[in-house]
Parts: C-alpha cells; structure tokens; sequence
C-alpha cells in the first residue's frame, strides 16, 4: 500500500524515575509472558490441526463494494480445529485471562501476538530463508523489551498508556533529546544493561524528503572486509577503536567461561563477579554497536551528499559467512547493513541505487581493456597460484592493454568495474 510518508526512526535514552522503572519492568515482563503464552497456545492448535480436521458449518454473507455498491456473497468455512492465526491465538488468550492481567495495558498483549503472526509469516516466506522458527523468549536475555501503540509524546516527555482501574501514580519519563515534531507510529521500549530506551517511528511527508542538488559525480562501492573502496578513496569499517573493543570482548568473555565452573563443577552464575563480567560485556558489546552504526551512517550521508548514482555489489552475505577464511570479518564490516541504509536514504534524497548483478565480474575483469580473467588467471582470495600473484594484485595480461603485465589495486579495479554499470547499463550481467 502505497502511503504519503516515510517512516524515519530516531533512538532516544529513557530517565525514568523509581516508580516507572518498575511500571518498564513490568510491561517488559508481561510482554514476554505473551509472547510464550501466545507461541504454545499456536503449537497446541497446529498440532490439533494436523490431527484432525473437519467442517462443521459453512457461512455466507453479503458484502457491498462501496466504488460499485454491487452485493458479493462471501463464503467461510468454520473449521472444528481451524489453523492458528494470530486473531484466533489472540481471543483465545483474552478469554482466559487472569484477574491479575488486568493491572495492565490490553495492547501489550495484541501487539506481542500480532509480532508473533509477522514471525510465522516470516518462518514459512520462502523469500526470507533467514527467519528461523519463533522460540520461547527467556528472562536472562540481555535486552527485554515491549510494544505501545498508544504512546505518545507530550511536551518533550514520553507518556505511556495507564491501564484502567490502575491506581498508581503515573509521570511522563524524560526523553536524552527533543523529540521531532511529527506523528508516531507504534514505538518499541526496551531495558539494555541497566538502561532503558525508546525507538520512534516518525511519520515524516515525502514532500520534506527534498532531492539533493545534482553534482554529476557517480561512484561505486567495493565492499572488502575491513574497508569499503568507493571513487574517492576508500573509508576503513574496522578503524583501530573497534578493533581494541573487539579484543575487550574477547577478554570478557574469556572472563566468563572461566566462572562458570568453581573446582571443576558447574556453579551458579549469580556470584557477583560474574555479574559485573557480564555487565562489562554488554557494555562493550553496545560500543561496538555503536561504533560500527556511527560509521555507517556517516559514509552512507557522505555518499548520498557527493554522488548522484552510487553502484553496489549484491553479495550472498549468508554463503560467503559459511567460508572460514574470513567469515569473522565480514560479519564485523556490515555488509547486509550497509545495503539497507543505502537503499533508504537514496529513496529519501533522490539518489539513484544500482545493485550489480550477483554473477558480474567486477573482481575479475579489467576495467581499463574489458578482458575477463578464466580458468586458472582467475583471482581468489589467495591471489592467483600460476602466476604467483597476490590476493590483493590485479595484472591485465591483455598484450593490447595499456596496463598490461602491470600491478594494479585489486580493490580499485573492481570499484572502476562497478562504477562503469552507470554509464553501460548493458554490461550488467554475466560476462
């Protein structure tokens, strides 16, 4: 469906007083207690279903279109153990609700079945081989959160739903910065190592969206572990700060395979110092998060800004994450990330988006003659062996080529290779 606006999510730190960190805490644990309830409510009626089935009745009922005011007989089957969809899971659950529920907000519990649907949904979408099986959520996962649609933003502070008949005393909980001044959608809150935030979706109009100025440059992106090569250089993704938190990391988690067993047996993980190496984990965790989004954002606005057509590959993240040589490396550069935040901020500026065909050469071609490298003059990432070249060498051996039997960056090759697909769209295939 087709809308007026584009979604733009800002992530805000919450600093909510005593009494509503334990109203976060509460929605936080009632949320998940949805969710478990809601996924094996859904396997116990897929299994009913599977067992035995039959109809007991049909329905027909007339529906006017309101265009053509023409009478349409709708016809339904009710099912003796109908396939679960989250409205069944959903009436279900509301009707064997506990007096204690009550005490909370009845959109917490649809918004976490409703999320469950989207999984399922997910699970058996062929086009996303990705989505794993929706599983039981614990308490001892590092970020706990909820849902509201009913949230809203008043004054720069954040107000939440007060169920009904509750009465608590009730404040709106400060926001790390001014909020934006559009509608909202529906906002995720969650509780990460002792802090608590919030993500809002604004509903900004496309006519704000104003197309950049046109500067006649175009660029492509060679996506490397480590570093991202584009026309004017290349922007390094593993800068030396991340690196060092990545060794933290490592450290601490060392840390804590080391408490988990106290004279040879396995001990309670609740002693204070594996707390505190836990802690210091997840906050090094985060800054790597935040390192890594930081860059990304940055080179992805440096590239909207400079370039009016920008080239990328389209890797198979999830085959080439299967290789051992540097599969570590590449899960830390973000490629599938650096894709995603590409495509919507050249949507929002009016920027041109090209992804390369999978099976175009661009590593193996030269960009100066057009010859293509076969056979064993192909290069791999361990250079080429007949040749005695290395993996980040590119020679032409094209006698007619003016950079023949000359060493040339790999890396920049391929990037010239991308950036070629804007002015010869036809070369955008398997050569």
């Amino acid at each position: 469906m087709m809308t007026n606006y584009y979604l733009k999510t800002r992530v805000y730190e919450l600093f909510p007083s005593k009494t509503m960190k334990a109203v976060l805490d509460r929605n936080c644990d009632y949320r998940r207690y949805c969710w478990n309830q809601a996924l094996a409510l859904w396997n116990d009626l897929y299994f009913a279903h599977q067992i035995y089935d039959k109809i007991r009745y049909t329905t027909f009922t007339p529906k006017e279109n309101k265009k053509t005011h023409q009478i349409k007989i709708i016809k339904k089957d009710v099912h003796l153990n109908p396939s679960p969809s989250w409205r069944l899971v959903r009436d279900k659950l509301v009707e064997d609700k506990e007096d204690w529920q009550f005490n909370y907000s009845a959109h917490l519990l649809q918004l976490a079945v409703q999320d469950l649907g989207k999984a399922w949904n997910n699970f058996f979408d062929k086009a996303q081989p990705d989505w794993g099986k929706p599983r039981f959520k614990s308490k001892r996962e590092v970020r706990q959160g909820f849902k509201s649609d009913q949230a809203k933003v008043i004054n720069g502070e954040l107000v939440l739903e007060k169920p009904k008949g509750l009465k608590q005393y009730w404040e709106a909980i400060g926001l790390s910065e001014k909020p934006l001044d559009y509608p909202t959608g529906v906002m995720s809150i969650y509780r990460e190592s002792g802090r608590y935030f919030v993500s809002i979706p604004y509903k900004i109009p496309k006519n704000e969206f104003k197309a950049k100025a046109s500067t006649g440059r175009v660029t492509g992106v060679d996506l490397n572990v480590g570093h991202f090569n584009y026309i004017a250089g290349d922007e390094r993704i593993l800068p030396q700060k991340l690196e060092y938190t990545y060794e933290k990391i490592k450290h601490y988690q060392r840390l804590l395979a080391r408490k988990r067993k106290v004279n040879g047996r396995k001990e309670s993980t609740k002693s204070n110092n594996y707390l505190k190496t836990r802690t210091k984990l997840q906050v090094a965790y985060k800054r790597a998060t935040n390192i890594q989004n930081d860059l990304l954002q940055k080179f992805t606005a440096k590239l909207t800004n400079d370039y009016d057509a920008i080239v990328v590959e389209n890797l198979d993240v999830k085959k080439m994450m299967m290789s051992h040589v540097a599969s570590k490396g590449m899960h830390r550069s973000m490629f599938g990330k650096f894709r995603q935040i590409i495509a919507y901020k050249c949507k929002w500026y009016g920027r041109e988006l090209i992804i390369a065909n999978s099976l175009y050469p661009s590593t193996q071609r030269c960009a100066v003659c057009g010859t293509v490298k076969k056979g064993e003059d192909k290069i791999t990432l361990k250079g080429n062996k007949k040749h005695g070249t290395k993996h980040n060498e590119f020679i032409c051996y094209n006698s007619k080529c003016p950079n023949y039997n000359q060493k040339v960056d790999r890396d920049e090759n391929a990037m010239l290779n991308l950036t070629m697909l804007v002015e010869h769209p036809e070369l955008n295939k398997a050569l």
